[in-house]
């Protein structure tokens, strides 16, 4: 039994399903995915704050902390968040073992130390300073959600009560720091806001397709996918934490480029390294004056180059190599469920095709051949 398996991949998957907000008007799409990548981009942000600021963080404990209440979030399926943190309060034995058997039903397969701390976990009482982080920054992914539905819905009954409960919230976070500076509405909440802009960016965006999975969530498939193989292979801290956050920030300067399709930079000679030196420029004069200073070099070192594996003599190792299996994986999983849900054209069974040689090729560290097989014996 593996912590990175078809069954795990594909309940992950699944919450791009799940759509937010879905009793208001949305301008655009809102998922439970992309929610929960906006909320691990924050809690990197608020978890580096803390650091700057002498407090220690468990950095591996934020990313499997977010991704076991990814999980929770998305066994309980779309109740609306009041019922849903009421009955986890009110509720939570019951609750607990509900998500733990629906977990082993839905992923049979899984490694038992992953469950056993996925338990500890939901008993837990989520009250470290990780925990503050990653509560936080659900709450702040939550509101920045509210501020683009806000215009549209400002007519419907209890949509200020709704308001006052996401501030409230984030009102009992204000010790920690980055709170207090995303508050201000200042370089940090930009930052923030232009990671949100990537919800708005969808995946083959010129092909029909189910569900339609945008940047953003792609990027957390691609991160969760690489920490769950991080963990059969016994990786250090340091490299858990290049792998995650590089997978999560990979494609980020998407942002400022939008995304162009792999079959045009291959065959006009020479745009892909234009391509790549124009992303570095707008990372460097739109992205970084919006961090801090001192997370620059780190944050270069995830987003410039991030599918090459090496061993920085500041930052650590990371497997570039195995990241990219993962991306390419991400990206199969995309057009596959899609032609399972019925949704397919040329172009998606051609992709399919091709990511599908790609990963035989290439995808050997990730077990991708395992991957595969397990998703085509998926009732999907």
């Amino acid at each position: 039994m593996t912590a990175l398996n078809a069954e795990i991949l594909y309940l992950m998957f699944n919450s791009a399903n799940m759509n937010r907000w879905n009793d208001h008007m949305r301008p655009v799409d809102l998922t439970e995915l992309d929610k929960q990548a906006h909320k691990a981009a924050i809690a990197w942000v608020l978890g580096k704050f803390e650091e700057s600021a002498g407090n220690g963080i468990d950095w591996r404990v934020v990313i499997e902390h977010t991704l076991f209440s990814f999980i929770q979030r998305t066994v309980m399926t779309d109740l609306k968040p009041q019922v849903f943190h009421r009955i986890v309060a009110e509720r939570r034995g019951p609750v607990n073992e509900f998500v733990i058997s629906e977990f082993e039903r839905l992923v049979p397969n899984s490694d038992p130390d992953l469950k056993a701390r996925l338990t500890e976990y939901l008993y837990s009482e989520k009250d470290s300073l990780e925990d503050r982080v990653i509560r936080a920054a659900h709450y702040l992914a939550t509101r920045w959600e509210f501020q683009l539905i806000y215009d549209s819905n400002r007519s419907l009954y209890g949509i200020d009560q709704t308001r006052e409960e996401i501030d409230e919230q984030i009102g009992q976070h204000l010790d920690l720091v980055g709170v207090r500076a995303i508050n201000d509405a200042g370089d940090t909440f930009d930052f923030i806001d232009l990671i949100g802009q990537l919800r708005f960016q969808q995946r083959w965006a010129r092909t029909p397709r189910i569900p339609k999975t945008t940047v953003l969530g792609h990027s957390l498939m691609v991160a969760n996918m690489m920490y769950l193989h991080d963990l059969d292979h016994g990786a250090s801290d340091r490299q858990v934490y290049n792998d995650f956050y590089t997978g999560l920030f990979h494609d980020l300067p998407e942002v400022l480029t939008k995304d162009v399709i792999s079959p045009i930079k291959t065959s006009v000679n020479g745009l892909a390294a234009i391509l790549e030196d124009y992303e570095r420029d707008l990372v460097e004069s739109r992205i970084m004056p919006l961090i801090d200073g001192e997370w620059h070099d780190e944050f270069r070192f995830m987003v410039f180059d991030p599918f090459s594996s090496t061993d920085h003599p500041e930052f650590g190792a990371r497997n570039g190599g195995d990241l990219k299996a993962c991306d390419l994986m991400a990206a199969y999983m995309e057009a596959h469920i899609s032609r399972c849900y019925g949704i397919t054209s040329n172009t998606l069974l051609e992709g399919e095709k091709d990511l599908r040689d790609k990963l035989m090729d290439r995808g050997r560290g990730i077990g991708a051949k395992q991957l595969i097989d397990g998703l085509d014996h998926m009732r999907i």
